[in-house]
């Protein structure tokens, strides 16, 4: 008859990603002509977890470098996204307490595509981010209520000790020869 034992442990209880896009529409002060590059840096986020739902938390900068007056003079748009994503997490029990969420970004904030519209540049940002939560979970093994077949070890058996007794010479050190 097979019994179980209950190992009580911090474990991945709930884990996911999920791709995000933003579209945002930045002003410019000057009349872009065309667009040189995008590109996103300083990625910072952090998660919360209450009710099933992960929350995060984040923001990037984002530079846009374009040309103006007919491609004859440059500027860099720099500006700052704060964002807000909210996850719900499948199978998580909503009641518990205690959980450490870890966000992972495992596609960085990158611009898939900007577009000029009047003084305004239309861009995409694309991010993918991995969910983990971890909290306390139990873990069950099967135990065997079956007696192993163990040999019992004895301190000293006397048969062997009488014949280590008769063997050694005790006058060896004063007698080698023998």
């Amino acid at each position: 008859m097979a019994t179980f034992k209950e190992i009580v442990t911090k474990a991945v209880i709930g884990k996911g990603k999920k791709q995000f896009t933003d579209n945002l529409s930045l002003q410019v002060t000057n009349n872009p002509n065309t667009i040189l590059g995008c590109w996103v840096i300083n990625h910072n986020f952090n998660g919360t977890f209450s009710n099933g739902t992960v929350t995060i938390n984040g923001s990037y900068d984002i530079n846009i470098w374009y040309s103006y007056d007919n491609d004859t003079k440059t500027e860099v748009l720099k500006d700052t996204k704060n964002y807000t994503e909210t996850i719900n997490i499948q199978g998580v029990n909503t009641d518990t307490e205690n959980e450490e969420v870890i966000i992972r970004s495992l596609n960085g904030p990158s611009c898939s595509k900007a577009e000029i519209d009047g003084n305004n540049i239309n861009c995409t940002i694309d991010k993918t981010l991995g969910i983990e939560l971890v909290g306390d979970t139990k873990v069950r093994i099967n135990t065997l209520d079956e007696v192993d077949d163990w040999e019992e070890i004895m301190d000293s058996d006397a048969t062997i000790d009488e014949k280590i007794d008769e063997e050694v010479n005790e006058d060896y050190l004063d007698n080698p020869t023998e």
